[in-house]
């Protein structure tokens, strides 16, 4: 296998084109495929038409990938946002979808705008401010929800609970009454994602297995003949017109508009002055900058070229890019971690692969409108219950308790905050406990947002960086902005010796830089780590330093 540091990094802009233009068309084509089922499955569950969904891929391809400040990366709606949205369409629909739907797209769009500034500004560097165990929890309580919502699509049935602890609540039920032949497409589909994630061929790996459980579903459907199950009952005393039927059940079918620029729903902005609407604009702003800057870093790390994003470049286009999706009825998009690793795994060179994906989008929605109809609601909840499984699964729950007891208490406290509350409220708890942690070790008022610190350089042209007192989550911002600006290929060296106290957060970061710093050329040693006492044996754990008699 080729060093990575000896691959020529691809050219962006026309000459990319012009060079990789083979590999990226291939590589788009087959995350087209994977991101078509995903953006119906995401748009359903959020609360949207499944258009909407398709409407955000093919802008943030088409448009944001003109943009943005990244290679690699694939831009759409997420998983991570659903919960989000559907609240946001519950809260300010007040009982009307249509209502909270379009109510939601003007919510959008003002968190798009504050998104953009945040780019403008270069706030991208504010991410660093969530403690990991926060952002993990996050992801795994979006991860329940998601299952909790989606299994009773997978099952066929229509659950009554208006709160998310009585939709989990009521699962048995659904189980009991479940409809035979959805919940056979739905386990199937459920059933061959597992089975396919355990597949070593790389050859079978190449076919998207969304794709796969797409296939299944629409062959099922004509199976079971699900278009034509429908019962139909007609508005009494009524003249026999077509256009007075209502189905009697749930829907099992998506529907699509049968041309695509019906799919366009232009957003109200009649609440702007309320406080439900703008509770609303900064969750979506905040979870949907968030995970996008976190995704955008994570691709970096999967980048075989190493090339490192423009963050706050890249924030500002998904802004741009969610102001019009936002506009024309679309969900916020995001930089998506899976459908971006595929499109690497599928050999993308440039940012034109993002940008043919949202092409094949376009043209098959345009050409195929009918062919979306036949896809059975249970085999994209399939999909989510899946990706929801994922992101909540008990590895990550293991993970978590082996940096150490602190942070899976973090982690927990956080799910259970936004299972009782909400996203934002529970993000906000997880946070203000990490502080209290800090607080409880001994870290000074004064110097949990500030951090003391010093550069020097000596005659070997060598930067040492001396960080005294506490390093955490929510003071390294100022730290992390002054490494970015230290040039390449030379050397570091972080002395922790006079740190009384590291949290995981920082101990993450300074790792992932030195990697990151070496892998490009340069140099970075970490002295003083023996002085301090870990409070886990992993190697990133929080630690204190050790109390000397000379201290005592």
């Amino acid at each position: 296998m080729s060093n990575p540091i000896s691959l020529a990094v691809p050219k962006t802009g026309i000459p990319g084109l012009i060079e990789n233009w083979r590999s990226d068309v291939l590589s788009g084509f087959l995350v087209f495929l994977i991101a078509l089922p995903l953006c119906l499955g995401i748009a359903m569950a959020s609360g949207f038409p499944p258009m909407g969904g398709i409407i955000t891929a093919i802008i943030g391809g088409v448009i944001v990938s003109r943009l943005n400040g990244s290679y690699v990366t694939i831009n759409g709606p997420a998983a991570g946002l659903i919960v989000v949205i559907v609240d946001a369409v519950t809260e300010l629909g007040q009982g009307d979808p249509m209502a909270g739907y379009r109510f939601t797209l003007a919510a959008i769009v003002c968190a798009s705008v504050l998104q953009v500034l945040l780019g403008i500004f270069k706030a991208g560097k504010l991410s660093a401010f969530f403690p990991s165990s926060v952002v993990h929890g996050m992801l795994a309580a979006i991860g329940i929800i998601i299952m909790a919502k989606q299994i009773h699509t997978l099952l066929g049935v229509k659950p009554q609970a208006k709160t998310l602890l009585g939709t989990i609540a009521e699962i048995p039920h659904s189980i009991m009454e479940l409809n035979p032949d959805i919940a056979l497409i739905g386990g199937l589909g459920l059933a061959l994602l597992i089975i396919w994630s355990l597949v070593k061929s790389p050859k079978l790996k190449m076919i998207p297995a969304p794709l796969l459980v797409v296939i299944l579903g629409l062959a099922m459907e004509r199976y079971f003949d699900l278009d034509h199950v429908h019962k139909y009952m007609f508005l009494p005393d009524a003249q026999f017109l077509p256009h007075h039927e209502f189905t009697i059940g749930p829907a099992y079918l998506v529907s699509v508009p049968e041309h695509f620029l019906a799919g366009f729903t232009f957003p109200d902005f009649g609440k702007v002055a309320t406080l439900e609407f703008w509770e609303a604009v900064i969750t979506i702003w905040l979870v949907g900058s968030l995970e996008s800057l976190l995704s955008a870093t994570a691709v970096d790390k999967l980048d075989p070229y190493k090339r490192n994003s423009n963050l706050d470049r890249d924030l500002t286009a998904v802004g741009v890019g969610n102001i019009a999706s936002g506009m024309l009825g679309g969900l916020p998009m995001i930089a998506e971690i899976v459908r971006s690793s595929a499109n690497i795994n599928n050999g993308a060179k440039t940012a034109w692969a993002n940008f043919f994906h949202g092409l094949f989008l376009l043209i098959f929605v345009a050409l195929f409108p009918k062919l979306i109809h036949e896809i059975p609601l249970a085999s994209l909840a399939a999909l989510l219950v899946y990706t929801g499984f994922r992101l909540a699964s008990p590895k990550e729950f293991a993970k978590t308790m082996e940096i150490g007891v602190d942070n899976f208490v973090l982690f927990v406290v956080t799910i259970i905050g936004i299972l009782a509350t909400d996203l934002l409220v529970g993000v906000l708890i997880g946070i203000a406990l990490k502080l209290l942690m800090h607080v409880a070790r001994g870290v000074k008022l004064k110097n949990l947002f500030s951090m003391a610190y010093h550069v020097r350089t000596d005659e070997s042209d060598t930067y040492h960086v001396a960080i005294s007192g506490a390093a955490v989550f929510s003071n390294f911002i100022a730290l992390k902005s002054m490494l970015a600006e230290l040039p390449e290929k030379k050397s570091i060296s972080f002395d922790l010796s006079e740190a009384e106290l590291i949290d995981h957060t920082v101990m993450e970061f300074i790792h992932d830089f030195s990697n990151e710093y070496r892998h490009n050329g340069g140099k970075c040693s970490i002295v003083g780590l023996h002085e301090h006492e870990p409070y886990s044996g992993h190697p990133l754990a929080a630690r204190r330093k050790k109390v000397t008699f000379q201290d005592v």
